[in-house]
């Protein structure tokens, strides 16, 4: 019922957008079946990725930047089709805060009234919503796969929500 709630908010809030602030989203991927290499996406994360895109229909997503790792792709990818998007890769080089920059660099070249998804890692989502405005940052643990940033860019200063959507998880 919260996570309901907390998605049909979500819709609101993103439908409620003034017309020239931008709205970004920022995700860490999906659960995935192996803690190694580059692996796909478990059941689970699949399912994960198809209620992120359930959660920003109608949002109008008009970008989705996500790592070159299969992983991040995948859950992307059902918002991605849904907008009639490709993903927009942006490489790891360079570490996590210079990934960060970056990512940032290209979700602010969108159009002013634009929504941007960003996919990400455990170890990126914190440092891209602090290169966007986010004061506070959810630091996630490996585990964690269900929260959500939603940053509103085009005012004085930056407004970030953080949410959830999907199977909860917790914290390990």
């Amino acid at each position: 019922m919260i996570r309901s709630l907390t998605v049909a908010i979500l819709s609101l809030l993103l439908a409620a957008s003034p017309a020239l602030a931008q709205t970004v989203v920022i995700v860490r991927h999906g659960e995935k079946v192996s803690p190694n290499g580059d692996p796909d996406l478990s059941p689970a994360g699949q399912a994960r990725a198809r209620a992120l895109a359930a959660s920003l229909a109608g949002s109008k997503v008009s970008m989705v930047l996500a790592t070159p790792l299969r992983r991040t792709q995948q859950t992307g990818q059902p918002t991605a089709e849904a907008a009639g998007l490709k993903i927009v890769p942006i490489a790891l080089d360079g570490g996590a805060p210079a990934h960060a920059q970056r990512v940032a660099e290209a979700a602010r070249e969108a159009p002013a009234d634009a929504t941007v998804l960003i996919v990400g890692h455990s170890n990126t989502v914190a440092d891209i919503a602090r290169a966007l405005g986010d004061p506070a940052p959810e630091i996630l643990t490996d585990c964690e796969y269900d929260h959500m940033t939603v940053i509103q860019l085009g005012g004085a200063t930056p407004k970030a929500i953080h949410a959830r959507y999907g199977a909860p998880t917790q914290a390990c």
